[in-house]
């Protein structure tokens, strides 16, 4: 099938992801790219504070023993209109919203809740590296149901920007859709006017907002941070006055080291305890690398 560009005959480069309007594709909603993003506004500062304040109501459950916020977790229904992720055929996916909502609560009042309660988890894009099953591609469902409201505004400003969603037989239709409400911090419903492809709504994405894979996850985190935290633990000083740390590739096999969010989590804690915060600096070395994408790299082919 057709990409929204091919289908609704928009012709040039577009601002949003040029996804195959029939299938899900191999791209996946960033929470940290839209914190890194160029815009566009009012679009990204609303996104921003979505995610903010939606993490920071499920963290202050978790510290208060409140079960609501496994309740506002339990409402992670896949946004399929966005065609963003993969699944077996088509653009249904998983959609396993009780499932995952209660695997990040057991996880943050679990494993991971020593994290919360000293407050190493700052933002959305921190989960990936810790909680276990939670990738790109659940990843980006629970960011676009968090965003939702934000990218049907989004969405709602190329259909005024092009006139080919609304001409040539193409129409909009009226949707009742859940929503992340960042002022009274629940979900709520809201009547957004989506474009209609094929039979089915279509969610648009900013181009700059989607990547093939998670700036921030759990490999490159044990990998770049992890590990070089374990250099300085176990390095020595030589006789000449030099440092020397062990290779990484040895210490990734050591007991206690290995590969997984096991590890991030225990060396994490123990960072903490040694007055440094890997997540920050995690996130430093992931903004310094950090590029906009150009105009074709969000093109689905």
């Amino acid at each position: 099938m057709p990409l929204v560009s091919q289908y609704y005959k928009i012709a040039g480069p577009v601002p949003f992801v040029d996804v195959d309007i029939a299938t899900d594709n191999d791209w996946y909603l960033d929470p940290h790219a839209i914190r890194l993003a160029s815009g566009p506004q009012p679009h990204q500062r609303n996104a921003i504070e979505c995610t903010d304040t939606f993490l920071s109501e499920v963290t202050d459950c978790v510290i208060k023993g409140k079960p609501h916020g496994e309740d506002l977790l339990k409402r992670f229904t896949e946004p399929w209109e966005t065609r963003l992720g993969m699944s077996a055929a088509g653009y249904h996916g998983h959609g396993g919203a009780g499932d995952v909502g209660t695997s990040i609560w057991d996880a943050l009042t679990g494993d991971v809740e020593a994290l919360v309660r000293i407050g190493a988890l700052h933002q959305l894009e921190d989960l990936p590296l810790f909680v276990s099953g939670i990738d790109k591609d659940i990843t980006s469902d629970v960011t676009s149901r968090i965003v939702y409201g934000p990218l049907a505004d989004f969405t709602a400003e190329m259909v005024a920007r092009y006139p080919q969603f609304t001409s040539n037989g193409n129409r909009t239709a009226t949707f009742n859709r859940q929503v992340w409400n960042p002022v009274t911090r629940d979900w709520e419903y809201r009547s957004v006017t989506l474009p209609v492809a094929d039979g089915q709504p279509l969610l648009l994405v900013p181009r700059n907002w989607a990547r093939r894979s998670l700036l921030m996850n759990a490999e490159r985190f044990w990998s770049v941070q992890v590990l070089t935290f374990a250099q300085f633990e176990q390095g020595v000083v030589g006789s000449d006055g030099k440092f020397y740390p062990p290779r990484k590739k040895d210490l990734g096999k050591q007991p206690g080291l290995t590969r997984g969010r096991g590890t991030n989590i225990r060396v994490t804690k123990r960072a903490i305890e040694d007055a440094q915060d890997l997540v920050r600096e995690f996130k430093r070395f992931v903004d310094s690398k950090y590029e906009e994408p150009d105009e074709g790299s969000a093109v689905v082919a």
